[in-house]
């Protein structure tokens, strides 16, 4: 199952997210199938594709509970 959820990246004390869908047992780290946007938290900055979420959504893709909060799904 494709699960929509946000992968860390960025040095210890400046991490950012890389919102990705990957398979739901992959690793954090793990290759993902696609990108779909970044998430900053210092500034609150979401920046995301909403063609490629609706065309994952529609294909089965279930987003994580953080994620979904932070789409407002």
């Amino acid at each position: 199952m494709l699960k929509i959820k946000l992968t860390p990246t960025g040095k210890k004390h400046q991490i950012h997210y890389r919102i990705v869908v990957s398979e739901e047992n992959s690793k954090l780290t793990g290759t993902p199938v696609a990108t779909l946007g970044h998430f900053h938290p210092a500034t609150n900055k979401v920046t995301i594709n909403d063609e490629q979420l609706k065309h994952w959504l529609s294909r089965g893709a279930q987003p994580t509970l953080s994620t979904r909060r932070l789409l407002n799904l």
